[in-house]
């Protein structure tokens, strides 16, 4: 075993009935040679009668070589190290669970293979002095890593194998896993006709700005009468969205008092970075077509 390479879980081998990420390999006559990914590559095999619930008329179709897939553990045996496992008796949730925690393993197994690398040691020392008793303790290393961030309580008790490479590890980890703020976004077209007018339509914007918090500010711009744009930033999208709802339901509750409407053109969604710079380019250049016209009105009064 090279020095970069390690299994992700403390021990050797699964147990029968976990749930495991392998890579196929081979389609033999008698089933599948694959690789367990979590257990530094050990070989396994998925019998035929294991690929499917229903009759097999193409292999092909249910398996192919140099695919992930999940399967369940039927069968260990640690001294010979053959390990027998199914793909039929995969339920859906089982994929869902697996691939959530493949992903988790491998951000860890990134980090730490980083730090190995850098000061030149064996990654299992990492492994054995670092993730594996956080993992008993918090159920999974990622949790750990992701909750030190903002708590560190979580390294009690814990002795990397130097103040250096523990440094360099908590600068790396806040690099990879800080959250990301998403972009949250509604757009609606709110008007009055009453006597209030304009005034009712500020109050009611307003009403819905002053509903910021620290955490999640709201703006709201003009694109072109009566379409505005209400947007914000959230750690938690749902949160984000739920932040949204209300400031929209706040400005309804104003504009109806004045006998105004505020229709909603695009519920409250997040936004990927593309949408973010096509609004920006709207609004920028609604900006210069305001600009421009206000120049027509200097110069035609002049």
């Amino acid at each position: 075993m090279s020095t970069n390479q390690c299994r992700f879980y403390e021990n050797k081998f699964p147990e029968v009935d976990d749930i495991v990420m392998v890579n196929v390999q081979q389609i033999a006559e008698m089933g599948a040679y694959v690789k367990l990914l979590e257990y530094d590559n050990i070989e396994g095999m998925i019998l035929l009668s294991e690929l499917s619930r229903r009759r097999i008329r193409s292999i092909q179709k249910l398996i192919r070589v140099g695919k992930n897939d999940v399967a369940v553990v039927l069968r260990v045996d640690k001294e010979k190290g053959y390990i027998d496992l199914s793909k039929r008796r995969v339920s859906s949730e089982d994929i869902i669970n697996c691939e959530e925690k493949y992903q988790k393993s491998k951000a860890v197994h990134s980090i730490l293979r980083f730090c190995a690398e850098k000061f030149q040691i064996p990654l299992e020392d990492l492994y054995k002095t670092i993730a594996w008793p956080l993992s008993r303790k918090y159920g999974h290393a990622y949790e750990a890593f992701k909750l030190s961030i903002i708590d560190d309580t979580v390294w009690e008790g814990i002795e990397p194998p130097s103040k250096e490479i523990f440094d360099e590890l908590k600068v790396y980890i806040s690099k990879r896993l800080t959250p990301q703020a998403v972009k949250i976004r509604a757009d609606v077209e709110v008007s009055c006709f009453g006597y209030e007018g304009i005034d009712a339509i500020k109050e009611a914007l307003k009403a819905a700005e002053d509903m910021s918090t620290e955490q999640l500010e709201i703006k709201v711009k003009l694109v072109a009468a009566p379409l505005y744009v209400l947007t914000t930033q959230a750690l938690d999208k749902d949160q984000g969205v739920q932040k949204l709802q209300d400031a929209i339901e706040k400005i309804e509750e104003v504009i109806n008092k004045y006998g105004g409407v505020c229709n909603i053109t695009m519920p409250p969604k997040a936004v990927t970075a593309t949408e973010d710079a096509e609004l920006q380019a709207l609004l920028e250049s609604k900006e210069l077509d305001n600009r421009s016209d206000s120049e027509d009105e200097d110069d035609d009064s002049d």
